[in-house]
């Protein structure tokens, strides 16, 4: 006989509201850094020196109509006037903290080599600097513990400072002036500069020697940057990037591997004070605009840090069922539907270039060839999840290629495109097994502009494309592959170049967008493994693009030439619905992966890029449960 507990089924939870997945929570609120403005100096000025932290800051001397001696301290909320400098200078950098600063160097009018140093209250006199410069930089935590480095005329000396003696430490590998400086005497870091000319070379110092890493991706000088922030995390902003509009409010984050750009301050200045804690808390002050301008802005952070897991998310409740106590509605929450999510900026490669062919995810990726600004590339690089490593070259650099996007990174494929000069298309194949490439079966008819997919070195469809030299004659031809050789399989119903998108397997794919001979076209195909059927057309004609997905009834379309070249749209087996668009729009792009775990990396704005967007999503619905 059954007892109590057989029979009692199981609890259903009651909720005043529906649980919001974890994915669109991120997107009503990302984590994202923002300006707002803050009281202003008490005197607009430029080319003074700036020290602290975001809520502790110090600016002193510079340059407004003539050279200024005033100091001001901001206590987080207000800009106080305190004891002026004993030397009235511009055109020079301070290191420390606001009750423990030193400043060096600069313009008095004349070049000079005054040090002096500041206890909170007063300055003082220090040991003169060993040589006569201005626009040194400067870095460290206090008036005892600080680092100087380059100036002009340009150097690559560098001195430490105790507080009463200089030592000469490791010339940087660059020298330059009117560089920015951050961290600690031996964890320091030199950002920009002018060498000539604008310079974008960031070095960190370990307290012997300075070794280069990551460029900003904004080449400037005279910029500001979170003084007091660690190398392996700070903030970079402003600065003189060179006629035709010298000034910038251009803002980027340095993760400890590469610098990411971020949003742009309200008033674009060089010769600017900054301070700071972090990439995620600083300060930027005073500055030419020019004019000179005594505004100031405070950089912070809000939204879910990326850190936050779905835990407590509907993320962990799927295919569970409860009372919404409001609407007096019973739900469940089911797989599928369209994927709630969003792109977030990763690590930028190491290689700008446009029409590179992309396999993997966003924690596992490869992307293979393209074209940059030295022509046809044969570079590969390698993402886990943070960074781009270079690794094995492909055999024929080559343009407007296809590949395998819905493989794994570890065993991609590469086929068709253009080699030269002059055009050549291509119909050889390369395969890679995670550590080098081996050239593989050719194709029957050689082309370029053309699209693929597939889930391996021995699954793969390469489809329609150009296949004459001059790239304008159109072929509907597709061939498939199974590991050893090319047959040619069911045409499609609209040929098409200039890249369209193909995703999905061998089997199972959707074909869209792309050049038609009527012109940028929206149509969609969808291949059942032997013929393709003509279906609902995407939201936004594009061509030069990419997506991700598993099958020709989920499936992505990410950004191409469609205006604002960000948009994201997923496909259903019906219809496409738009979703959250890119960050940065970009046309002869690639991606890779799923509807839910998806890269795209590189392509082409006004410029070569080497930008990286990570889309992360659920693919679940909340449904009514009904009797029906």
């Amino acid at each position: 006989m059954a007892n109590y507990q057989d029979i009692k089924g199981f609890n259903i939870q009651s909720k005043s509201s529906d649980p919001v997945p974890f994915a669109q929570e991120k997107a009503d609120n990302p984590w994202g850094g923002a300006w707002a403005s803050v009281a202003s100096l008490n005197l607009a000025r430029d080319n003074g020196a700036g020290v602290g932290t975001t809520t502790a800051a110090l600016y002193a001397g510079g340059n407004a109509s003539g050279i200024k001696d005033e100091t001001e301290t901001w206590n987080g909320t207000a800009w106080t006037e305190g004891n002026n400098l004993n030397t009235a200078r511009s055109h020079f950098r301070g290191a420390g903290v606001t009750t423990s600063a030193v400043v060096a160097g600069g313009e008095a009018p004349s070049v000079t080599n005054a040090v002096e140093k500041y206890n909170g209250t007063s300055w003082t006199s220090g040991t003169n600097y060993p040589g006569s410069k201005t626009n040194i930089g400067a870095l460290g935590a206090s008036n005892t513990a600080a680092l100087f480095f380059g100036g002009y005329p340009v150097t690559a000396e560098t001195f430490e400072y105790d507080g009463t003696n200089w030592t000469e430490g490791g010339d940087m590998n660059t020298g330059r002036y009117h560089a920015a400086g951050c961290g600690t005497q031996t964890a320091g870091m030199a950002v920009g500069g002018n060498v000539p000319p604008y310079s974008a070379v960031v070095e960190k110092y370990n307290g012997t020697a300075w070794t280069e890493v990551g460029d900003l991706n904004t080449a400037r000088s005279a910029l500001g940057v979170s003084k007091n922030s660690a190398n392996t995390n700070a903030l970079a902003f402003g600065g003189n990037q060179g006629p035709p509009t010298p000034q910038t409010g251009a803002t980027e984050s340095w993760n400890g591997t590469s610098w990411t750009e971020v949003a742009d301050m309200g008033t674009a200045r060089y010769d600017l004070g900054g301070s700071g804690n972090s990439n995620e808390s600083a300060l930027a002050f005073a500055g030419g605009t020019p004019p000179v301008t005594a505004v100031a802005e405070e950089w912070s952070f809000s939204g879910i840090p990326p850190t936050t897991t779905a835990v407590g998310y509907s993320d962990s409740i799927v295919g569970d069922m409860y009372y919404n106590s409001t609407t007096g509605q019973y739900k469940a929450i089911k797989s599928g539907g369209a994927p709630l999510g969003s792109w977030a900026s990763g690590g930028n490669m190491n290689t700008s270039a446009q029409a590179r062919q992309n396999a993997g995810i966003t924690t596992a990726a490869l992307s293979a060839t393209g074209t940059g600004s030295g022509g046809r590339t044969t570079n590969v690089e390698q993402y886990d999840g943070s960074s781009w490593t270079e690794v094995g070259d492909v055999s024929v650099a080559r343009n407007q290629a296809a590949g395998t996007p819905a493989s794994p990174y570890s065993s991609a494929m590469v086929f068709a495109g253009d080699s030269g000069p002059p055009n050549t298309n291509q119909a050889t194949a390369e395969s890679w097994n995670g550590s080098s490439w081996t050239e593989v079966g050719d194709l029957n008819t050689a082309r370029t502009q053309t699209c693929g997919t597939g889930t391996s070195t021995t699954s793969a469809l390469c489809v329609s494309g150009s296949d004459n030299p001059n790239q304008s004659p159109r072929t509907a031809v597709v061939e498939q592959y199974n590991g050893s050789s090319w047959t040619e399989v069911g045409d499609v119903n609209t040929a098409r170049r200039e890249n369209p998108l193909c995703t999905g397997t061998s089997t199972s794919s959707i074909f869209a967008g792309g050049s038609a001979s009527t012109g940028t076209s929206a149509k969609t195909e969808s291949w059942n493994g032997s013929a393709w059927t003509e279906v609902g057309d995407l939201n936004a004609a594009r061509e030069a693009f990419g997506g991700g997905g598993g099958s020709n009834t989920s499936s992505l379309a990410v950004a191409g030439s469609a205006s604002p070249k960000a948009q994201t749209e997923f496909w259903n087996g019906t219809s496409w619905t738009e979703l959250n668009d890119l960050s940065t729009g970009r046309s002869t792009t690639r991606s890779a992966g799923s509807v839910t775990n998806c890269i795209n990396a590189g392509g082409y704005t006004t410029t070569y890029i080497n930008l990286t967007e990570e889309w992360t999503a659920d693919d679940f619905q909340i449904k009514t449960v009904t009797t029906s």
